[in-house]
């Protein structure tokens, strides 16, 4: 879990938000094993800008992995930052419901893990598409 972590680390040092100067940075792991980090990045038009955690995604579909296995995410300070409601939705697309969300503080230090169906119980994913 550490590089995991880490890697959220060195992502959120890479945001971009200026206007609320609320730097966040997710990493998440794929079926291979393999780590991917994402940032915030904010836009003056601000519902242009854009969620770490879909950074990730992003960098993890690009790499050509299919699924997310771990996750982890950081905000400002020492606060509990989980992934907003849209990011949910998004993680759901590539994770099971049983995969770790865990939440630290900026420093890289675990305040909780969740399980993804904790977060988003019930959820409405691909397969109620079949």
């Amino acid at each position: 879990m550490r590089d995991l972590i880490d890697a959220a680390k060195a992502a959120r040092l890479k945001a971009h938000a200026p206007y609320s100067n609320f730097l966040v940075g997710a990493a998440m792991r794929d079926e291979q094993g393999r780590v991917h980090g994402g940032c915030n990045i904010e836009n003056a038009a601000y519902p242009q800008g854009w969620c770490a955690e879909p950074s990730a995604i992003s960098a993890l579909i690009m790499a050509g992995g299919t699924r997310i296995t771990e996750v982890a995410v950081m905000g400002n300070g020492d606060a509990l930052c989980t992934p907003c409601g849209g990011c949910r939705q998004k993680i759901r697309e590539f994770a099971k419901g049983d995969v770790k969300i865990h939440c630290c503080t900026e420093e890289g230090e675990l305040i909780r893990s969740f399980t993804f169906d904790e977060l988003l119980p019930a959820s409405f994913g691909p397969e109620n598409l079949a």
